[in-house]
């Protein structure tokens, strides 16, 4: 049986219901089923929705947290009163579903978005009407959600029935079906998609993907590849992209200020373009961060390139040798202080030896017999899951992200211990910006690992 775990940022109850006081989930824990979910939340009254300077300060936090960079991709989610809207014009209530674990989870800053697949099963009625979900097909959101009868409750969303795929950002949730893919504005009280694109059934490929081109969650929703390039996987990060061929070649575009694209500048690439460096070898997988990417070999090897401040290229940071010296009386340095203190160095410190941009491709070091076979990339940090079931992270870990039990960052990848004493195989990972979700299982049997349908996560 698979079971979703989730471990660090949930200031919005993205992992569990706020109620429990856990805005830092520092080790995994296991995902409710729906039910489970809005009972606790009922049961424990919830809290309140956050006011608005609780949610102002959050978004600063946002910034600061990410570098000082802008929110390019995700805006924060508005004050409106959405629940009330929805429900009168989408018919998205509480979810009444018997939700069993076996589903696909895509996340964003704020919202975390269920794609149950696991069973058929009526769903909560709507205008009188019964909603039922098949084996891909029913959408429940969970997280940040304005209104005067608070927040933290999972929503069914029965006009979505029959999803094959899913992506949620702070505004939009994108969905994909048998025959066209569709944008609808979260935040709206309009009874209709803000955008729509017909598609074949026989279009296979997973979000954001989409014929000649791939979906973004903001407006212009749609983007072309003007390139004849046949594409297994994509992946975005917050200003660039990573594309997996389906011959198992590497893509990068879009900004490379952090060296994000693997092309050995900091550059910025408007098309498509070879990672040259891996040429020759055949990639199975590929994931973006914020600044940073990754990938993993048909040998199990990993490869990581661009933005190390975190440490989450498991490469020697700089930034975090800088956070780790300084007193933690007031806290983590934030970025100013860290430039003030690299803008002082001589060129003979022993900190010069420390990476803060790979611009290359670097082959992760691990111990020889770690294969690796899934992994993603969160904002600044990284997961990455072995053949023989085991979780690795690594980077940044204020939230509790890399699931250690603690908030410290690290620039070597360490196994999350608590699955191996549990005796779980994790199966597959997932990473939001500042936390992990992991779907694991109580065998290691290969044939379930690859029969298992695993969607390629942004």
């Amino acid at each position: 049986m698979l079971e979703w775990f989730g471990f660090g940022f949930n200031q919005f109850g993205q992992i569990t219901p706020i109620v429990n006081g856990k805005e830092k989930i520092l080790l995994p824990q296991k995902i409710q089923t729906c039910n489970e979910f809005t009972k606790e939340v009922t049961e424990n009254k919830m809290k309140p929705t956050k006011s608005d300077a609780e949610q102002a300060e959050a978004a600063e936090t946002r910034a600061r947290d990410c570098g000082g960079q802008p929110e390019a991709t995700e805006s924060r989610a508005t004050e409106s009163n959405w629940r009330a809207q929805v429900s009168e014009n989408r018919g998205l209530e509480r979810s009444n579903l018997d939700c069993g674990p076996d589903n696909t989870i895509r996340v964003s800053w704020s919202r975390r978005a269920t794609l149950h697949r696991a069973k058929h099963s009526p769903c909560a009625k709507s205008h009188g009407s019964s909603y039922f979900y098949g084996d891909k097909g029913r959408i429940c959101l969970y997280g940040f959600c304005s209104s005067s009868c608070g927040q933290y409750i999972c929503l069914c969303t029965p006009k979505l029935h029959d999803c094959l795929d899913a992506m949620i950002s702070e505004n939009y949730l994108v969905v994909k079906f048998k025959d066209k893919i569709e944008s609808w504005n979260i935040e709206a009280e309009e009874n209709n998609p803000v955008w729509s694109m017909d598609i074949t059934p026989s279009f296979m490929g997973d979000l954001p993907l989409a014929p000649g081109g791939y979906v973004v969650a903001k407006p212009p929703f749609y983007k072309s590849i003007h390139m004849p390039i046949s594409a297994k996987k994509l992946s975005l990060g917050e200003e660039h992209v990573v594309l997996l061929s389906t011959d198992g070649t590497v893509y990068t575009w879009g900004m490379g200020s952090h060296g994000q694209l693997g092309h050995g500048t900091l550059e910025s690439q408007l098309d498509p373009l070879a990672v040259e460096a891996l040429h020759g070898l055949k990639m199975a997988d590929v994931s973006a961060g914020s600044w940073h990417s990754a990938c993993i070999s048909d040998g199990g090897d990993m490869y990581t390139w661009g933005w190390n401040e975190s440490g989450q290229l498991g490469l020697p940071s700089r930034c975090l040798q800088i956070c780790d010296n300084q007193s933690d009386s007031e806290g983590e340095a934030d970025m100013t202080d860290i430039e003030r203190t690299e803008g002082s160095m001589h060129e003979d410190d022993s900190l010069a030896i420390l990476i803060s941009i790979q611009a290359f491709p670097a082959l992760l070091d691990v111990p020889g017999d770690i294969e690796f076979i899934k992994m993603s990339c969160g904002s600044r940090h990284t997961a990455a899951v072995t053949c023989d079931g085991d979780l690795y992270t690594w980077g940044w870990g204020k939230y509790g992200q890399l699931g250690h039990d603690s908030i410290q960052s690290a620039d070597q990848p360490k196994r999350v211990e608590y699955f191996a004493k549990q005796q779980f195989y994790v199966q597959h990972v997932v990473c939001g910006a500042w936390n992990t979700f992991a779907q694991v299982s109580k065998t290691s049997n290969e044939k379930q690992r690859l029969e298992t349908f695993f969607p390629a996560n942004y």
